[in-house]
């Protein structure tokens, strides 16, 4: 199993970036996916999940209104498109794989820096 996250990157806050996170070594279109992040200093939390099919989405309130979680089956690809972005969104974003009702396999992380 190999989760390939990219995208991360200096953003002003106010501006936007879109991850990208390339699944390889299992049946993508099987799994709820995820995204993570983990600030500095402070633990890792939830961003958003999205269904196998794509249909159904979840989101913390820190990213509701602003974020989007979407994926590409046929790419064996999920995205988060982060728009609004504020200071507090500087973390590392980690995707990873729902099996059952945990999240057991995880990429190596984006970093992601908003500036004020």
């Amino acid at each position: 199993v190999q989760l390939q996250a990219s995208g991360g990157g200096l953003v002003q806050a106010g501006g936007s970036l879109r991850l990208s996170c390339a699944a390889s070594g299992f049946t993508f279109s099987n799994y709820h996916m995820g995204w993570f992040r983990q600030a500095p200093g402070k633990e890792r939390e939830f961003v958003a999940e999205i269904s196998w099919s794509g249909r159904n989405a979840d989101y913390a309130d820190s990213a509701k209104d602003r974020f989007i979680i979407s994926r590409d089956n046929a790419k064996n690809t999920m995205y988060l498109q982060m728009n609004s972005m504020i200071s507090d969104d500087t973390a590392v974003y980690y995707c990873a794989v729902k099996i059952g009702s945990v999240y057991k396999w995880w990429g190596q992380g984006t970093l992601v820096t908003v500036s004020s």
